[in-house]
């Protein structure tokens, strides 16, 4: 991984120029410089579009990161995987899905800190594949989202309905929509800071939850002592050995989506060349601790025979959740308690965030003529207020549908969203893959990226193939041991919806596939906005914490 910010502060229109072995080779910095110069006058006469404001600090984008990190997935349906795999069988899982997100993170680091973009997945895919490819990524993006800020609704209203029980659950959903819709409708700075807290006591909880779980273990907390002898019951370490890793892999990336609303933050953030390398080397770290760790702790606490790890699978099941069960060994019996209010923060947080991520897409695919011109507006505060509102207002409408009698029409649309993560990943991991190809093939230096993501080519073409094998495999249950005709279409809906935004953008405009020579690596880049002044220039800070970490973010050699 490199960072190679040093030399740039304070020298932008000094820079010497990169002497590349190719004497015919481009550099971008003269690129750049060229254009920043001929365009200036007509920059100062053009009316400015409105922007979003640059905001976010590096605390803030390390924990929405973390946010997104940790959710439902982990508090309620990592059991899931100990059922199917074994103690061991989970963990491979875990480990093997969490190396395919760093890879999926590190392609779009790499592409955000070049780019900095508020939607990386139209822009992107746009950019370095097809135009009408761009239009579906950002469209499925965003009703992927929406679909799933309706969900968090519901279940806030079945969270607190554990404690009051005779109160309507609807009001409680309508209070949490409020709520997420303040957090975003004040300023982005806002929306960062709620962030911040919700996911801080998120990983707090985490924490409490490993050392309760080592305690538990060692017989600490007044019981037996465990060790391992759960690993050695009936179905473990590993149970049906490939097929079991197989089917807790597809658990386990679905549990971790979420981690790309990183990419989506780079638009808004105030230091993208200092904040968003530093967000990205330390996701692997966040999933090895996060995940590995809880799910290792469940492996030796709970027998993978209990019954309650398949059982809890959403909000109404806490009770049964596989962290309550471990509190519960150590003798608490409010662990319930507890975990209930960690997941009702966990789910605004969840929400909170898909409303943000949802808001910013689809202004930006209002700018670029994707979507109704009214949708770009923006608050003084830098806030677009109306892509803002109408996202509220279909994720509403959604969650209306939740409360009609027949739930079929519901579920089904909350299906829709199933395998759109998986694709938005694998949209990443070829973009990068074009981005990186095209970046060599224009005679460009990889010593001017502000990040450069480590293992090219093996990490995205290791991410593609696994997202590929998740996609086909996610089904399965559909039609083996017995065919089930409407839960196959209700999973594998998503495929032709894709495929219908990419023809219909691809016919109306007549798209072509863009070559590699002819994809544009000048405009819009972090170097153009720094001297733009779009984006302020930061020294370095040295000192303290910043001294302690410098020879983890050194450039690599």
């Amino acid at each position: 991984m490199s960072n190679n910010s040093d030399g740039v502060f304070g020298a932008l229109h000094h820079r010497d120029p990169v002497v590349s072995e190719n004497p015919g080779s481009a550099n971008i910095y003269e690129f750049v410089e060229e254009k920043h110069i001929d365009d200036v006058k007509s920059m100062e006469s053009t009316k400015q579009p409105p922007k979003l404001q640059r905001k976010l600090k590096g605390r803030q984008m390390g924990m929405i990161a973390i946010g997104g990190t940790i959710g439902t997935g982990l508090f309620i349906g990592s059991g899931s995987t100990l059922a199917d795999a074994g103690p061991a069988g989970a963990l491979v899982a875990f480990a093997v899905m969490g190396s395919m997100v760093f890879f999926v993170c590190t392609s779009l680091g790499e592409m955000s800190t070049f780019i900095p973009t508020s939607d990386p997945f139209n822009h992107f895919g746009a950019r370095f594949l097809d135009p009408a490819l761009g239009f579906a990524f950002g469209w499925n993006y965003w009703y992927s989202w929406m679909l799933t800020v309706g969900s968090e609704l519901v279940a806030c209203g079945i969270i607190v309905q554990y404690w009051l029980p005779n109160i309507n659950s609807a009001i409680w959903s309508v209070i949490s929509l409020l709520v997420m819709f303040s957090f975003n409708a004040i300023s982005v700075r806002g929306y960062g800071e709620a962030e911040f807290w919700m996911a801080s006591l998120k990983v707090s909880a985490v924490l409490v939850f490993v050392v309760v779980g080592i305690l538990t273990v060692t017989g600490a907390t007044g019981g037996e002592f465990i060790g391992g002898k759960n690993w050695h019951v009936e179905g473990a370490p590993f149970k049906d050995h490939i097929v079991g890793i197989l089917k807790a892999c597809i658990v386990a990336a679905f549990s971790m989506q979420g981690t790309e609303i990183v990419g989506i933050t780079v638009g808004e953030c105030a230091n993208p060349r200092r904040e968003v390398p530093r967000v990205i080397r330390s996701v692997f770290w966040r999933i090895l601790f996060f995940y590995i760790a809880s799910i290792l702790i469940i492996g030796l606490v709970i027998p993978n025979s209990n019954p309650n790890l398949v059982s809890a699978s959403g909000a109404s099941d806490i009770a049964i959740s596989p962290f309550t069960l471990v509190i519960k060994a150590a003798g608490a019996d409010w662990a319930a308690h507890v975990m209930n209010a960690v997941v009702l923060v966990t789910v605004l947080s969840a929400g909170n965030s898909g409303l943000y991520a949802c808001t910013r897409v689809l202004w930006v695919l209002a700018n670029e003529g994707k979507a109704p011109r009214l949708l770009r507006r923006v608050t003084k505060y830098g806030i677009p207020l109306w892509a803002l509102g109408f996202t509220s207002l279909c994720s509403a409408i959604i969650f209306c549908i939740s409360l009609a009698g027949n739930q079929s029409v519901y579920v089904f649309l909350i299906n829709l969203s199933g395998l759109t993560g998986m694709g938005f990943w694998l949209g990443i991991s070829l973009c990068h893959w074009r981005f990186r190809r095209s970046y060599i093939a224009q005679g460009y230096s990889l010593d001017d990226l502000p990040y450069v993501a480590s293992f090219f080519p093996f990490g995205p073409v290791y991410a593609c193939t696994l997202l590929v094998i998740i996609i086909i495999g996610q089904g399965y249950s559909t039609i083996w041991p017995k065919f089930d005709a409407v839960s196959f279409v209700s999973t594998y809906l998503a495929i032709p919806l894709f495929l219908v935004f990419w023809l219909t953008w691809k016919l109306t405009k007549r798209t072509k596939w863009i070559k590699l020579m002819d994809i544009d690596l000048t405009s819009g880049t972090l170097l153009e906005m720094e001297q733009n002044g779009d984006i302020e220039v930061f020294a370095q800070e040295e000192g303290g914490w910043r001294k302690y970490t410098k020879w983890f973010h050194r450039k690599s050699d």
